[in-house]
């Protein structure tokens, strides 16, 4: 058994002290008064940091110079999975950008054999795209777009490990689709779309229950026409956002966490393969995406994903949108994990949960973090 100590716990919202977290074949056994630690234990001293649940990151294009598109094998997750560790994201879903089915089925197959052989951190796929809407494709090739018929139904809800999270266009999906998807265990998000209000809510009634980046690539709120966005703060949909400064205002998110409170939003990172490295350049499907201090963008001035971590988006959550930072944890822990049905696994700090968990220093910083209590080694 090994106790985490000297530290202070964050436990349902709030920090703790004076308590310990006992860890044993991988899971969080009790949390008892440090004065209660058992004897034989072996400490795990963490010199006054926060120990919270570890970040959960539903949108990784790549990492340490992997894009998942053009590598979507179990050594390429596994790359992108350690450069996002060093940042807290313990668990992940590799995001495929629209590309061929030919290319999902293997990135699907890639997902499904790297847990299977305990790659660490990868909760399963996230799959965004090619059925958008291409008037709001974003960086989205539109030559990659294309319907949702029966042989991409078939790649799409064959058995599989892990989870799954599909992102399209629900004005783009016949009916039943979406219902169907869910059937097969998926969850679905709305993204990249220029659905109507009565669109959304029709896709809602099938099962839809997110909204992928909220704001970008997507209908806005109107006056008479509320769109995706007026869809999405009118509802339980659980909505991603980009707290990067750049994709969305600050003071426009601020008003969407009023609405929808740390529950209803979780942080997502969008990121490339730059991150965990220092490249300048890289390319995405033909063309060169450059690394611009803290943007990503083509020769078009189009935004390229995001040049962001987990710790980062936690951190901008707490500056730019006034968060405490107990409800930005939150929002990279606990929010992803209760949209992914993974709040009995992960997410929080709670007996009986597996031990996924992050060290934060005073300044926001991750000084640890361990996987099914697993450290972290660089």
């Amino acid at each position: 058994m090994r106790a985490f100590v000297n530290g202070r716990i964050l436990i349902d919202g709030a920090l703790a002290e004076g308590r310990a977290v006992l860890v044993a074949d991988g899971r969080i056994a009790a949390i008892v008064a440090a004065s209660d630690v058992p004897a034989g234990a072996v400490r795990e001293d963490l010199d006054g940091a926060i120990l919270a649940p570890g970040f959960i990151d539903t949108q990784v294009n790549g990492g340490g110079g992997v894009l998942f598109n053009d590598m979507p094998t179990v050594e390429g997750i596994a790359a992108i999975g350690a450069a996002h560790r060093r940042f807290g994201t313990t668990g992940f879903l590799p995001t495929l950008i629209s590309d061929d089915l030919s290319v999902i089925a293997r990135a699907i197959a890639a997902v499904d054999a790297a847990i299977a052989v305990g790659v660490p951190g990868v909760l399963g796929i996230h799959v965004e795209g090619p059925f958008l809407n291409v008037e709001r494709r974003g960086i989205h090739r539109a030559d990659k777009m294309r319907a949702l018929d029966e042989e991409a139904m078939a790649i799409l809800t064959a058995p599989r490990r892990g989870r799954m999270l599909i992102t399209l266009a629900p004005e783009r999906v016949a009916p039943g689709m979406i219902a169907r998807l869910v059937a097969s265990g998926a969850s679905v998000a709305v993204g990249h779309s220029d659905a109507r209000y009565d669109e959304v809510t029709a896709a809602r009634a099938e099962g839809l229950t997110g909204v992928t980046h909220l704001f970008n690539a997507m209908s806005q709120l109107g006056s008479r026409e509320p769109g995706v966005v007026g869809a999405a703060l009118d509802s339980d949909l659980t909505c991603g956002i980009i707290v990067d400064g750049h994709h969305v205002s600050p003071a426009t998110l601020r008003l969407a966490l009023r609405l929808k409170g740390p529950a209803g939003l979780m942080l997502v990172t969008d990121a490339m393969p730059n991150i965990g490295t220092d490249i300048a350049e890289f390319d995405l499907q033909g063309r060169t995406i450059l690394v611009r201090e803290d943007r990503l963008i083509d020769a078009a001035g189009t935004l390229a994903g995001a040049n962001l971590s987990m710790a980062h988006a936690v951190a901008n959550a707490v500056a730019l949108l006034g968060a405490t930072h107990e409800a930005a944890i939150a929002m990279a822990s606990e929010t992803p994990a209760r949209f992914l049905g993974l709040s009995d696994e992960l997410g929080r700090i709670a007996p009986g949960l597996r031990a996924d968990l992050i060290a934060l220093t005073a300044e926001g910083a991750v000084a640890q973090s361990w996987i099914a209590g697993e450290p972290y080694v660089n």
